[in-house]
């Protein structure tokens, strides 16, 4: 006889200890957070837009699993690569064996590397450049300034690129993200290719760099949106009511308890990691505002603590900070994003059922 069960149910049934456990448990406190109203932001570094992440990710933003998101440069651009030029990707399953030639070959055919895979030049690069150069050079027209994620946001709400989507664009998920107009912050943009391409075009006096906002605005950006995401109450329920009844500080409670505000779910570890969480204490110290701690934290993470890595430390390093907090539920998971981070989405939108015998 064969029963159903969900993945979250799996999860339950075979994980039981060390990162396996660590997994299941983050993945627990991740929907209670959900489901007691809180909201949940994505630090996401490493190349997981490369590795595909948007099949699990574009769903979770649609569902409204997630609501806010850190990025690095290369993960922003390649979110759009794979959605254009996704055919034209090759896969090196043998990389480790690869000669110093072997991979002066790739180059020459025009691939840039990442690991088992390969982004195609002409099909990726050079087929964004020249749409996202027209929205630079109208910006500095028409005397206007634009974050990173919004020249791309343009883009994608455009009919610029439909015509030539070689991947699923179910699966792109910085599209469900500009159809949301989710908010995103993208530390170091710089350090990308169309970042690097951008200052290019600076350097030859053919855009100037002010129609960009990065580094400081974003952080003034994300004070706001920490500030509007970590106080929002849940939305009411199907023939319930919107709780306003006011907790401590004056934060409306979420169904089924007081909301726990904004909690902060990290893949990986750099820039788009540090760059957020910094916001709380920034707001309480630099701002001299009241602010809601993180109300929750899961690292997934192959950093080594002992290196004196930031990267690697243990969440209760960041209560010296003033980021998190003793009571906040706090999950490390010393494993491959590219396999956990999967599965935890996948638990947490429960779209798929098993056959158990």
């Amino acid at each position: 006889m064969q029963k159903e069960t969900s993945i979250l149910g799996l999860f339950q049934k075979l994980f039981h200890n060390f990162n396996a456990r660590a997994m299941k448990d983050a993945t627990l406190a991740f929907k209670k957070h959900l489901d007691d109203g809180g909201k949940m932001l994505l630090a996401m570094g490493g190349a997981m837009s490369s590795a595909q992440m948007g099949i699990t990710l574009a769903a979770m933003i649609r569902e409204n699993k997630i609501h806010a998101i850190s990025c690095t440069g290369a993960n922003l651009e390649e979110s759009v690569f794979r959605l254009v030029a996704h055919d034209s990707y090759k896969d090196y399953p043998d990389y480790r064996y690869f000669t110093k030639q072997d991979d002066e070959d790739i180059l020459n055919r025009g691939e840039r590397r990442v690991t088992d895979t390969s982004i195609p030049e002409e099909e990726a690069f050079r087929v964004v450049e020249p749409i996202i150069l027209k929205h630079w050079k109208e910006a500095e027209k028409n005397g206007q300034r634009f974050f990173p994620h919004e020249y791309f946001y343009q883009i994608l709400l455009s009919d610029e690129l439909k015509g030539k989507y070689e991947g699923n664009p179910e699966h792109c998920w910085l599209l469900a993200a500009a159809e949301k107009n989710l908010p995103i912050v993208v530390p170091g943009w710089e350090d990308s290719t169309l970042g690097n391409i951008f200052a290019g075009y600076c350097k030859a006096g053919e855009i100037k760099p002010s129609v960009m906002k990065v580094g400081v605005e974003y952080m003034m950006y994300l004070y706001d949106k920490y500030t509007e995401l970590s106080t929002t109450p849940t939305p009411p329920s199907e023939g319930g009511e919107e709780s306003s009844r006011p907790n401590v500080g004056g934060v409306p409670e979420g169904q089924g308890g007081k909301n726990p505000g904004l909690g902060f779910f990290q893949i990986g570890g750099g820039i788009s990691g540090d760059f957020p969480i910094c916001v709380v204490p920034s707001i309480k110290y630099d701002l001299k505002k009241p602010v809601r701690p993180w109300g929750y934290f899961c690292q997934i993470s192959d950093s080594t603590t002992s290196y004196g890595s930031y990267s690697g430390a243990t969440p209760n390093e960041k209560i010296t900070w003033d980021k998190l907090t003793k009571d906040t539920p706090m999950f490390v998971i010393e494993s491959d994003a590219t396999i956990v981070a999967p599965l935890i989405f996948e638990a947490i939108l429960d779209r798929y059922t098993l056959s158990e015998k």
